[in-house]
């Protein structure tokens, strides 16, 4: 599929875009978008959740996006990586703390899989 451009975008879609453009204050949309505009409703939905999600919150944004950037690593997404890479570089994310998030995320894959494995039951202290 080919990405569709503003241009070309019918009116549901261009309504779209456009709250992107405004809430992120860029001049144009990323492919990722652009692609999601073949099916309009798909391309609401999700633009609508991130953005709710996203928002200021109780979780500094820079946080988020390092969360964001650790599940997508997870994932394998090399797109998402790229993307929240730098949308954490753009928020404040040190290399320092990049090679820390790589750390922690690649820690948690091993123990995660190593205790679905063995079948690790949960200690009653966790229960809660």
């Amino acid at each position: 599929m080919k990405p569709i451009e503003y241009r070309d975008a019918p009116a549901e879609v261009k309504a779209v875009y456009d709250d992107i453009k405004k809430t992120r204050n860029v001049p144009d949309v990323n492919n990722f978008w652009k692609h999601l505009a073949h099916d309009p409703a798909t391309l609401k939905r999700t633009w609508d959740s991130i953005k709710e999600v996203m928002a200021p919150g109780a979780i500094d944004p820079l946080v988020k996006e390092m969360i964001y950037l650790a599940v997508s690593v997870s994932n394998g997404c090399g797109y998402c990586i790229a993307s929240h890479t730098a949308a954490a570089r753009k928020a404040g994310m040190t290399d320092a703390m990049f090679s820390e998030v790589m750390a922690v995320t690649g820690m948690a894959n091993e123990t995660n899989r190593l205790a679905n494995g063995y079948r690790v039951p949960i200690d009653p202290a966790f229960e809660n």
